[in-house]
């Protein structure tokens, strides 16, 4: 009997030296499978040189990024300030369709360029920075950059999840299930394409730390269905993260869980196996 598998993604990679260190490590010791690269950071290069040896051990992609940070180019109508807005002034942007593709397409080509640059080689994988890759105008590019940019078999996140999984998992269920709705659209877009994609979505929650990440990560990874994947924010604080980011302490929290033997232990007892997505 097969057992039951999960994809472990950590987001940001590239963010800060300090996140890096932690999903090196954390790749390294075989507890992740998937990372994703936020190519637009000024500490990207430095970065991406430190993990190309690790090439084969994880899917590396790129973390499509058009809120809070800044943009590799000029985007005069979304960043006339050369800054990103935050995410909720994106999305409802978004919705009410004042996005303009043209400059959204040249920004996140951009972003693989340096990739590609970087790594020489494609991205394994396109996933979003606050989920943005899922919004209206935002997800038509990604498809078509999964469709120019991607090698055979390259995949896209969907944050689509049955919203009854979510409430019955009851982990930040109205966020959660806010993140899937908007999500909804993309999937049936992506199956319309045949785009690889991850068939469950897990990992949502407030960062307030009240509830242990071990019991988090217990029902993040309860009873995973095929191409199941679980997002995680793994990292070291230091100067640089405190300079760019909010999300501080809690990466601390998760990099010690996720290092720690509880980890793999907590699978093991379950029966659940951590595997590189085999997507739907």
């Amino acid at each position: 009997m097969s057992r039951a598998a999960i994809t472990l993604c950590a987001d940001d990679y590239g963010l800060a030296p300090g996140v890096g260190r932690a999903i090196r490590a954390l790749i390294e010791a075989g507890r992740l499978q998937a990372t994703g690269c936020m190519t637009g950071s000024p500490f990207w290069t430095a970065e991406a040189a430190r993990l190309k040896p690790l090439e084969g051990k994880a899917h590396i992609g790129v973390h499509l990024t058009l809120t809070d940070h800044r943009p590799l180019g000029p985007m005069p109508l979304l960043a006339p300030e050369g800054r990103f807005p935050g995410v909720g002034a994106l999305v409802k942007r978004a919705l009410l369709h004042r996005l303009d593709r043209a400059e959204i397409a040249a920004e996140l080509e951009r972003q693989v360029d340096a990739f590609e640059t970087a790594m020489g080689r494609p991205p394994d994988f396109l996933d979003g920075h606050h989920h943005v890759h899922q919004l209206p105008v935002v997800r038509d590019v990604v498809l078509d950059l999964w469709r120019r940019r991607l090698q055979p078999g390259g995949w896209v996140r969907s944050c689509w999840e049955c919203p009854l999984s979510i409430w019955r998992r009851g982990i930040d269920p109205v966020r959660a299930t806010i993140i899937a709705g908007l999500g909804l659209r993309f999937r049936l877009m992506l199956r319309a394409a045949g785009a690889p994609h991850n068939a469950s979505f897990r990992g949502v929650y407030d960062f307030s730390g009240k509830v242990p990440y071990g019991e988090l990560f217990a029902r993040f990874t309860d009873r995973p269905g095929p191409a199941t994947l679980v997002m995680c924010h793994p990292g070291e604080v230091d100067d640089e993260l405190r300079a760019c980011e909010w999300l501080t302490d809690q990466r601390e929290v998760e990099y010690r869980f996720l290092a720690s033997d509880r980890c793999p232990l907590s699978l093991t007892e379950r029966g659940i196996t951590p595997a590189p997505l085999s997507p739907a």
